[in-house]
């Protein structure tokens, strides 16, 4: 009995084809003009391994032709396939760090293609006709958008600020409030950030409370520097108390010590037409006289990725001077996106309008409302036997950015009798583009906040195949 089934898994062995029999074919050949062949070869060893591990166990499943070829598809597309995907947030949250954070504008889509697929004069003065600066793209637009008397840009916001405490108060100390020593994300702590940028961290002043002759008392022969962190993705309430930029400014003029602030964000515009108060614009801190501030380009900006360093030339030009500047320098895709973005600003009632991050974050509720109310229509037209409604909840601004703020919003609620709704969630994260959600109460939420007109075709298809049984 052992003898004739060991003959009939050699039989079916057999009958399995061989990887050149495969590239051979009509098939095979068709496969190497559209994907790489190094993953057309191991597309086919896997499935024909994955056979053969079958037919030996015991488990025969489908071994024909039409099967294995239709699998061996299924693998190279999965080989050949992007990780970094797009996809559609459905959360309503705005500037969300793990998915990718601020949508740019279409004039800085346009630019980064615009320049990305040419050359360009990145580092040529075309007027000197010789070498130039990278940095002269954005320089003037950063200069008349925040009324700094220079700029810089690098990599990030953390990279900002590490470079601004290396240059300015390396083997000397930094005064900081102990309330303003923040963790931001990914648990970067800033003491961990002065310790390694070789600045000396000099702490004053409690938790929730420090006065100006905290920061007074601390400076000494060794002080080269006055932090300020702003709070931008916490708050401490109640009995707190911490001195004003403008006090700080004052203070480090007095003992003639540079002052520093890292926003954290970067806002541009006066957000307390729309209710938003807490949130300090980039130029009003410029306008305080401080000599540095730092902030980043793709939260509240909307811009991409980045740290920008604006404050007063002869600071600026001591940081551009730091050989680590080199290291964090922006490429051209980057400076092509911020200096479309930032040209945005030259007129703020377009930068609102054209801006994604701004304009999903302002946007009228009523105008979410009746977003909801069309793909809850949909979804009952084209989804039966789920409960379907539209409800006002609230959004976060998210990155960071705004933490106290309720931003109201309408949400469509999906529920399912017959899937769970971890296993209507599971499905919509791994669809084909991945919808990502929150569950609320039992019910799948779609929060119309972050859908795009663009993206509710895919929502619906999404949603109706995570729902089939």
């Amino acid at each position: 009995m052992v003898e004739k089934d060991m003959e009939e898994k050699q039989k079916l062995l057999t009958t399995l084809p061989s990887v050149d029999e495969i590239l051979r074919s009509n098939q095979g050949v068709q496969w190497l003009n559209v994907y790489p062949r190094r993953y057309v070869i191991q597309a086919i060893r896997e499935v024909i391994d994955s056979r053969r591990k079958e037919i030996l166990k015991g488990f025969i499943s489908d071994i024909s032709e039409e099967s294995m070829m239709a699998e061996i598809v299924n693998t190279m597309e999965k080989l050949s396939s992007y990780s970094l995907i797009p996809l559609i947030n459905a959360t309503g949250i705005v500037i969300h760090t793990n998915l990718g954070r601020s949508i740019l504008s279409e004039k800085s889509l346009e630019n980064i293609k615009k320049v990305s697929g040419s050359f360009s004069n990145l580092e040529y003065d075309l007027k000197a006709g010789k070498r130039g600066k990278r940095y002269t793209h954005v320089i003037r637009v950063l200069k008349e958008v925040t009324g700094a008397e220079d700029a810089l840009i690098v990599n990030n916001n953390a990279a900002a600020v590490f470079l601004c405490l290396n240059t300015l108060s390396k083997g000397k100390e930094a005064i900081v409030s102990r309330g303003e020593l923040v963790e931001i994300g990914g648990s970067f702590r800033m003491p961990e950030v002065m310790s390694a940028s070789s600045a000396i961290l000099r702490e004053v002043g409690t938790t929730n409370k420090t006065h100006l002759h905290d920061y007074e008392r601390a400076i000494n022969d060794n002080t080269a520097l006055i932090v300020k962190v702003h709070k931008s993705n916490f708050r401490v309430s109640g009995f707190v108390d911490e001195v004003s930029v403008e006090d700080l400014v004052s203070l480090g003029r007095r003992y003639q010590i540079p002052v520093m602030f890292d926003l954290g964000s970067g806002c541009l515009i006066d957000l307390k037409p729309f209710g938003i108060h807490d949130e300090p614009v980039v130029r009003d801190i410029v306008n305080t006289g401080i000599d540095i501030t730092t902030f980043s380009g793709d939260k509240l900006l909307g811009g991409p990725q980045g740290g920008i360093i604006v404050g007063r030339k002869e600071y600026i030009e001591k940081i551009h001077k730091n050989p680590l500047t080199r290291a964090m320098r922006i490429d051209k895709l980057t400076l092509a996106g911020f200096e479309a973005t930032l040209m945005e600003y030259i007129d703020e009632e377009k930068a609102i309008k054209n801006i994604p991050t701004l304009r999903m974050l302002l946007q009228k509720p009523e105008v979410i409302k009746e977003r909801a109310k069309r793909i809850a229509k949909r979804l009952k037209k084209e989804i039966k036997d789920v409960q379907i409604t539209v409800m006002a909840d609230t959004s976060r601004a998210g990155g960071g950015s705004l933490p106290e703020l309720d931003f109201p919003t309408y949400v469509v609620t999906i529920r399912s009798d017959n899937v769970s709704v971890n296993e209507f969630e599971e499905r919509l994260r791994n669809g084909n583009p991945p919808i990502i959600s929150r569950i609320k109460e039992g019910s799948m939420i779609i929060d119309a906040r972050t859908i795009r007109t663009q993206d509710l075709d895919d929502l619906i298809k999404g949603i109706k195949s995570a729902l089939s049984i």
